[in-house]
């Protein structure tokens, strides 16, 4: 029996579909602008999200790092959520990479309020760093969607002082498809954006950064100042056209076993299920190390062939995706429910 992966979106395998596209792809030295199925790739990117141009980058974290590099100077300061993933799961790239300072804000499950970001931006003086950036996450990984009108008020702001918007759009499409939008609803309100193709699209690997033209100009010549010039990258590109193209149209899939998987997890005694964060692909719950000790189910599961990640602030999280059944979720939670009783 194959393993249950519960751990991430990001765990998926490709599809036969893109194996045979990888094996096939017609490819050149993307440094030099010269690997044709990457260059087809950064175009359906930048159309997708409504975008003048895009840029291919190896993963989401090095995506929004370059963001932050090409858009910020050094010294200046990014207004971003407490919790959002540039934070907290970045490791402190920002400082090492952007040499910028990150002014966090609290936020309810993943969103600012728009009153807080338009008072923490910096007055001209000569005490305070220069406000260079506003971050937002969408969807946000406590799996929530932000709501369209705090996204465009955040903007507004933004845009009134002059400072750019970059969203770490990481789940993007899951976002469109929580909200009932097509992506460009969504991106229209900010400057450059970041999204996965290995999370939820099942794409082996690369992420996207869009943007304007001038933009994405700088930020390609940044991406080989931190090594992010991979040559004949279209071997990987093809994998990412079908994730485009096609695995968007699935995601709802993966949104419906999801809250499938929240309804079977809160009738397990001793569960409690985060039912105001389950606006995507995710599940959160909380459990008392005396029902089952944490250790003990995450042993106990890998005997069973079901992987999952250990807690985090006090939470375990369940992620649905191409490669869990409905079936596979009824196998998970029988096998819990034995554990437990």
């Amino acid at each position: 029996m194959k393993f249950i992966d519960l751990r991430s979106d990001t765990v998926t395998m490709p599809t036969d579909e893109m194996r045979q596209a990888i094996a096939n792809a017609e490819v050149g030295d993307d440094v030099y602008g010269d690997d044709p199925t990457i260059n087809k790739l950064e175009k359906l990117a930048a159309e997708k999200v409504g975008k003048e141009a895009a840029l291919f980058v190896p993963s989401g974290t090095f995506g929004n790092q370059l963001a932050l590099l090409t858009h910020t100077n050094r010294g200046q300061e990014v207004i971003i959520g407490k919790n959002n993933h540039i934070v907290v799961h970045e490791v402190g790239g920002s400082a090492v990479i952007a040499g910028v300072q990150l002014r966090t804000l609290e936020t309810v499950n993943g969103i600012m309020k728009p009153i807080d970001v338009e008072n923490a931006i910096r007055v001209d003086d000569i005490h305070e760093p220069e406000t260079g950036l506003i971050c937002v996450e969408e969807d946000h990984g406590c799996g929530t969607v932000v709501p369209l009108s705090i996204l465009k008020e955040i903007k507004d702001i933004a845009e009134k002082h002059s400072i750019p918007v970059h969203m770490d759009g990481a789940r993007l499409f899951n976002a469109a498809v929580s909200l009932g939008v097509g992506p460009k609803e969504i991106t229209v309100n900010c400057d450059s954006v970041m999204f996965c193709l290995s999370k939820g699209l099942a794409a082996p690997a690369g992420s996207m950064i869009a943007g304007s033209k001038s933009f994405i100009d700088k930020a390609r010549k940044y991406r080989k100042l931190m090594g992010g010039g991979m040559r004949q990258v279209g071997i990987i590109a093809a994998a990412g056209i079908i994730a485009l193209e096609k695995m968007t149209d699935r995601l709802h899939e993966d949104h419906e076993n999801a809250k499938y998987m929240a309804q079977r997890l809160a009738e397990l005694p001793g569960v409690e299920v985060v039912k105001d964060r389950l606006d995507i692909d995710m599940v959160f719950f909380r459990m008392a190390e005396d029902v089952i000790p944490e250790k003990t189910l995450i042993e106990k599961l890998y005997e069973k062939n079901i992987k999952i990640n250990g807690v985090e602030a006090g939470e375990y999280r369940f992620v649905c995706h191409i490669d869990v059944t409905k079936e596979n979720i009824d196998y998970v939670i029988d096998t819990m429910k034995s554990l437990i009783s």
